[in-house]
């Protein structure tokens, strides 16, 4: 079973245009209950709420079922994220919803063993409470390019293919403003500009969602 959206508490919103330019971050608009902010979320972390899952031990579809039980705590609970410590991020908030989830799996598979064992979930209960432990606040860089990834193609729509290959070239390829300009034929103020307005509408749009 694929993970579906979170239905957001409180009273439905409706879904606004993806192209709307607003002042708001997506966390902000989260605790709005925006259901296209919702979505755009779900898009965002369901690839790193199933790596989560999977590195505590769930495996098969039940990875899919963790992941949407996940999302749905985080979309009931929303309003108890806070950044009241150094350090405290969304990211880690809803990680720490995923390890939450990854128990109460390997709880229920203790109550109800598959099979003629019955100490699989046990041995998986400890190994999550030992990872837990040993965790450092960092995900795997490939997991963090994902995300970063994920965020860029969800406004790539709201640029020119030019300000987007200039963006492209200069940040994810690492190439100097300099030689792009001779590329397209454009000053490399043009380049830095394109890359500015890009990096400047992330900003806008997800915060420090995707750091």
């Amino acid at each position: 079973m694929g993970a579906t959206e979170p239905q957001p508490a409180d009273t439905p919103r409706s879904t606004p245009d993806p192209q709307q330019i607003t002042s708001k971050t997506l966390l902000e608009r989260l605790r709005a209950n925006d259901s296209e902010a919702w979505h755009i979320m779900v898009q965002l972390y369901t690839p790193l709420v199933r790596h989560w899952a999977i590195r505590g031990g769930v495996r098969g579809t039940d990875v899919e079922d963790v992941a949407q039980d996940v999302l749905q705590a985080a979309a009931t609970h929303m309003e108890n994220f806070r950044r009241d410590r150094p350090g405290d991020s969304f990211r880690g908030w809803l990680r720490g919803i995923t390890r939450n989830m990854v128990l109460q799996h390997f709880r229920r598979s203790s109550r109800h063993p598959r099979g003629s064992g019955g100490t699989d979930a046990l041995v998986q209960l400890q190994a999550v409470a030992d990872a837990a432990a040993q965790e450092e606040d960092e995900d795997p860089a490939e997991e963090m390019d994902g995300l970063r990834r994920r965020a860029l193609e969800l406004v790539r729509s709201e640029f020119e293919e030019r300000t987007w290959r200039a963006f492209w070239m200069t940040v994810v390829e690492s190439r100097s403003p300099a030689d792009i300009a001779v590329e397209m034929g454009v000053t490399p103020t043009a380049i830095r500009m394109a890359k500015s307005r890009v990096l400047r509408r992330l900003k806008e749009t997800f915060g420090d969602l995707i750091q």
